[in-house]
């Protein structure tokens, strides 16, 4: 019987972490990107109506978005802004969670004891780090996601590179970067509710032998994370929706869009495409932390076998 020793434990690369994290976003988001797309409708439905020229549609519910997204403009429409959001988590995950261990060890001095407040301070560090790299790929995504057919059968951008081009010629490069500091603070809140719940459920899974460290402990820890994730996060996320999807001079500000919600639709508004939220961040975060933890464990196997072929 071999024995394993302490040595024999596989520990990820930072290339492993930084490459397993985009590539199980990017997974995640192919799987779940309707219900994002869903999400977003909701969220702005309060203020589409008044777009000139898009059509009065209601969305009720999660499911009926979707219905009624197929019906009026096609399956296709599902998946507008996937280009973008692809790109997004090829460039945002691989630095909000292929570096929240790095920055852990950062924090405690290279150390592996990791109380909350290390944890917390990690999560917002590479939340904040993400967005201010990845933050014109969310725009793009959430413009696309938010358009809806013209009367005239004209849509807002006819692509993602004429997105990029559009917005940077008519609202300036800083359009690319609209909405940059409410997405920071809702990325630091979220950053901490997933990965610090994540690695939290896990550790406690694991200390008590509740279960080993395979796909139900992965599954239990992720469904957790996405659950504590939507409630804090929700009201952030849709102020940051609103203000990113507006034109210029729409609102001063992120507080100003938050103040103008609260106004005209009431504290409500700030939990719009909750359910749409919920059933997505649970099922991207099963998908991606099961998807990450597996290519995780197969790369650094890999990546062993070929620096020890023998």
């Amino acid at each position: 019987m071999v024995v394993t020793k302490p040595t024999d434990v596989l520990v990820p690369s930072q290339a492993v972490k930084f490459f397993g994290a985009g590539t199980a976003g990017c997974i995640a988001d192919l799987i779940t990107f309707p219900l994002d797309t869903a999400k977003v409708r909701l969220q702005i439905q309060g203020e589409a109506s008044k777009i000139k020229g898009a059509s009065a549609t209601k969305y009720r519910g999660v499911f009926g978005t979707i219905l009624t997204m197929v019906r009026t403009e096609g399956p296709r429409s599902l998946y507008n802004g996937l280009v973008a959001g692809l790109q997004r988590q090829m460039s945002f995950a691989s630095v909000r969670i292929g570096l929240y261990d790095s920055m852990k060890q950062f924090y405690t001095r290279g150390t592996d004891s990791a109380g909350i407040v290390t944890r917390l301070m990690a999560g917002c560090t590479t939340g904040a780090m993400a967005v201010a790299f990845a933050q014109p790929t969310d725009v793009v995504k959430v413009r696309f996601q938010a358009q809806v057919r013209m009367a005239d059968g004209s849509r807002r951008y006819n692509s993602t590179l004429d997105a990029y081009r559009t917005i940077a010629r008519t609202e300036g490069i800083r359009g690319l970067w609209r909405g940059c500091m409410p997405n920071i603070t809702r990325n630091a809140i979220v950053n901490c509710a997933e990965l610090v719940t994540y690695d939290m459920i896990k550790e406690l899974i694991l200390k008590y032998d509740l279960m080993t460290d395979n796909l139900p402990c992965h599954f239990t820890a992720a469904f957790g994370a996405g659950f504590c994730t939507t409630v804090v996060a929700s009201p952030v996320d849709v102020v940051k929706t609103r203000f990113m999807n507006s034109g210029a001079g729409k609102y001063s500000s992120a507080i100003n869009c938050a103040l103008t919600m609260l106004r005209n639709e009431g504290p409500k508004a700030f939990y719009k495409g909750f359910t749409p939220s919920f059933l997505r961040l649970g099922s991207w975060n099963i998908v991606m932390f099961v998807t990450y933890e597996q290519i995780k464990r197969e790369m650094t196997k890999a990546q062993q076998g070929w620096e020890s072929p023998f």
